[in-house]
């Protein structure tokens, strides 16, 4: 079972360790990122391997739009760090009954998490040789 802290993010706060940064306002709340975000929570953890599966957690939660159900706020929705430690915390140890299941999972997610980096990269290429005969094509006239 991973062993983790979570806190609110302070803008010049440095950690040491291993960490992952939860975005905390928007309806992109949830979204876990290795980098800190503006508005977001940090999860500390004491080793790599503790950091990976729960960012994947933190992923798959995301994905589903878990957090919606928990956002409050009109204007600008956001989570509070209560709601999101008792949710996450119960989730996780859920989520960690079937540790096998959830390697599978990761390595899938991971699989498509590249293949759609991919296709992304793919899809600037194509946006750029549109431009580039566009341009050619335009220029001649």
């Amino acid at each position: 079972m991973p062993n983790f802290i979570i806190k609110t993010h302070q803008k010049n706060a440095i950690y040491k360790g291993n960490q992952i940064y939860i975005l905390n306002k928007g309806m992109n709340s949830g979204k876990p990122q290795n980098e800190p975000f503006t508005n977001s929570f940090v999860i500390l953890f004491q080793n790599d391997e503790d950091a990976e599966t729960v960012y994947w957690l933190a992923y798959s939660l995301w994905k589903a739009k878990f957090w919606h159900q928990s956002l409050l706020g009109s204007v600008i929705p956001f989570l509070r760090i209560a709601d999101f430690k008792k949710d996450f915390m119960s989730k996780v140890n859920e989520m960690m009954q079937e540790h096998e299941l959830h390697k599978k999972q990761v390595q899938a997610l991971r699989f498509l998490e590249q293949k759609e980096d991919q296709l992304q990269k793919n899809i600037v290429l194509i946006n750029e040789m549109r431009r580039v005969i566009l341009t050619r094509y335009c220029k001649k006239k």
